[in-house]
């Protein structure tokens, strides 16, 4: 079987820059995704706090996943990673420093493409160091209160995602997707993140979600089978290759690009979290390896 994997751990070839709003701050937030040295990984500097204090993406430092993932060390946070991470992943990038000017990323489109976008423009740099893939040796399933993740090995990253909303223009939805760059790229980047337009309100009222808009969340209409959002909808399935950005996102806090076929059912950040947690306490199911190792 042929797959997509590259030997070699990538950074950036020249920093990216991106401007928005925070989603649940409503304030203007500025990012910096600047080349990082090999095998270090990504990682989040607050250039707004005193110290400049560093968090480094990993799934053992998330703190809260009510709507978002949030990475926390000490008193220092930083909000809405996901987007971007599953940018870094899908676009084959190990190394990166983010310096965000806020708690939180911006949520740009509500989707992951104003990320891809700085980032084709500022290229990619070969590093001189293999890149190291957590690759699973035996299946592992973790479920809650109707929801559920497994994985089993495979020789690519592949997810398979059903969702399940009363909503008639959701109802069950499916999706499979090979992580790699061109997939990534083309049928998963442009998904936006959504909700119903009632929560949304209830978001506010409640002082969440004050960046939340028809520019950048698909809000779906009191009757269920429509949006609000006056382009309508980037695909028929939207909704379900979200749920796929937000896992690639979420998984990529492993810390090295999964080796493995995800299955996921009624995903979320808290699945996903509990999910990593769980696969980090059972070495026996996974390895790292290089594609060098993998020749052998």
């Amino acid at each position: 079987m042929e797959t997509t994997l590259e030997q070699h751990q990538y950074t950036l070839r020249q920093p990216a820059f991106c401007t928005g709003i925070g989603l649940h701050s409503g304030q203007k937030v500025r990012i910096g995704i600047y080349p990082a040295p090999v095998d270090s990984g990504i990682s989040f500097v607050r250039t707004d706090l005193s110290r400049q204090p560093v968090i480094p993406a990993r799934y053992d430092l998330v703190g809260a996943t009510m709507l978002a993932t949030r990475l926390s060390e000490g008193q220092t946070q930083v909000s809405t990673v996901e987007h971007l991470m599953a940018t870094l992943r899908g676009l084959g990038i190990d190394n990166a420093r983010v310096t965000v000017d806020n708690r939180e990323v911006p949520i740009m489109d509500g989707s992951a493409w104003p990320f891809v976008e700085a980032l084709q423009q500022a290229g990619r740099s070969r590093q001189d160091a293999e890149r190291r893939y957590l690759r699973i040796t035996k299946p592992l399933e973790y479920r809650e209160k109707g929801k559920s993740m497994r994985v089993e090995p495979d020789d690519d990253f592949n997810i398979s995602c059903t969702i399940d909303f009363e909503a008639d223009l959701i109802k069950t939805q499916h999706y499979d997707a090979t992580v790699n760059r061109r997939n990534f790229i083309d049928n998963i980047a442009k998904a936006r993140t959504f909700g119903y337009v009632e929560q949304v309100e209830e978001l506010w009222q409640n002082g969440l979600a004050l960046g939340g808009s028809l520019d950048n969340v698909v809000a779906i209409h009191w009757n269920r089978r429509s949006v609000l959002n006056e382009g309508g909808l980037r695909y028929q399935d939207e909704f379900v290759r979200h749920k796929i950005l937000d896992l690639i996102g979420d998984a990529a806090l492993a810390g090295a690009p999964i080796l493995g076929h995800i299955t996921a059912t009624c995903s979320g950040h808290s699945l996903h979290q509990a999910f990593l947690r769980k696969l980090f306490a059972n070495p026996d199911c996974w390895d790292y390896v290089t594609c060098s190792q993998m020749a052998h």
